[in-house]
């Protein structure tokens, strides 16, 4: 295959031109990653006493796939020792047999991607978002949307999509679909908290400006939204990462991290909808829970890729342009473990 800029594939959901039912699309685009860096905090449970062994059961309830590069994908980005660690986590819009058949679409598209990067002293977390639109080369089938990777290719395609763009190995990968998000939020009880930006109602709830707590649902409702924001798409990045730091506060307070039987209700519900790297297993969790215990929500660093703006492709399609000049500071601070200085020098600017 060659370009795709007037082709929009199947599970597309939608652009400018072909808008999409938004109610129908929402119960399915995102929440996401949200997840997915829970379970990257997960592992700090897991070693608790007598749970250990049941917990690890709960997480094998994953699917487990094996990440390696095609011969079209080039090579894979030098790893530099001391240089952290780098963990891909999608969110995938896979929708019902029934609904999917309803729409007459089909696949799975990440619209909800970010690259966590843990510092090599495991005191901070840098978790960056791309926009789904985001225009690359995706290896083997030139330029596209980022979020295409994962319907061309699947989680591989997706890893060494974002390899080749960021220039850094990345060590595992984790996607989650939708249905294993209203539940996480749910199982932690009592909701998470969410700084609400603007007062809006959608899906039957209210949202109001400032810090509101939010159940399963209306976590879904509000990350989908875009329509209700100037600058659309970029806007809802930054509230999928407001709730993500909501779930992120709730799993490392001491409340829940005391409670064994609350991190195994998590793990086992959210274990079932968890696609991780077949390296990822339990005892690696365990390591990596055991690596970022003393993380706290103030060591959870939240920015975007650099890009330009909208712009339109040769065949009509809409996309966000890249942004080389910025990108290559991010990579560099990326591969020499520099993103505390990257994040100071930027704040503001996500």
């Amino acid at each position: 295959m060659n370009q795709h800029d007037d082709v929009d594939l199947p599970g597309d959901w939608e652009d400018d031109d072909h808008p999409r039912d938004d109610r129908r699309r929402g119960r399915r685009a995102a929440l996401i990653a949200l997840g997915l860096v829970a379970v990257l905090v997960l592992g700090v449970g897991l070693v608790v006493g007598n749970y250990l062994n049941g917990l690890k059961n709960s997480y094998e309830k994953r699917t487990v796939v094996e990440i390696t590069r095609g011969a079209s994908d080039g090579d894979r980005p030098e790893a530099i020792d001391g240089a952290g660690r780098n963990f891909l986590l999608l969110g995938s819009d896979k929708r019902s047999e029934e609904d999917a058949a309803s729409e007459g679409v089909s696949g799975q598209r990440s619209d909800v991607m970010m690259l966590v990067h843990v510092s090599e002293d495991n005191q901070s977390v840098y978790i960056t978002s791309f926009p789904r639109d985001l225009y690359v080369d995706i290896p083997g089938y030139g330029k596209d949307r980022i979020n295409a990777a994962l319907a061309f290719g699947g989680v591989g395609l997706a890893v060494a999509t974002v390899e080749d763009y960021v220039g850094v190995p990345i060590d595992h990968v984790a996607l989650i679909d939708f249905d294993g998000i209203e539940g996480l939020v749910d199982t932690l009880g009592g909701g998470v908290d969410v700084k609400i930006p603007l007062t809006f109602e959608a899906g039957g709830h209210q949202f109001t400006e400032g810090v509101q707590n939010l159940d399963g649902e209306q976590a879904l409702t509000f990350v989908r939204q875009r329509k209700q924001f100037a600058d659309g798409d970029f806007q809802r990045n930054r509230n999928q990462q407001a709730v993500l730091k909501g779930i992120a506060d709730k799993l490392i307070s001491a409340e829940t991290l005391s409670d064994p039987r609350k991190l195994a209700d998590t793990i086992d519900s959210v274990s079932p909808f968890l696609t991780t790297d077949d390296g990822l297993g339990a005892s690696s969790m365990v390591e990596l829970g055991l690596s970022l215990r003393s993380v706290r929500s103030g060591d959870l660093h939240f920015l975007s890729v650099p890009h330009a703006g909208p712009t339109t492709t040769s065949g009509g399609a809409s996309v966000v342009a890249t942004d080389e000049e910025s990108m290559d500071v991010l990579r560099e601070a990326l591969r020499t473990d520099d993103m505390g200085t990257y994040y100071a020098q930027h704040a503001g600017t996500f």
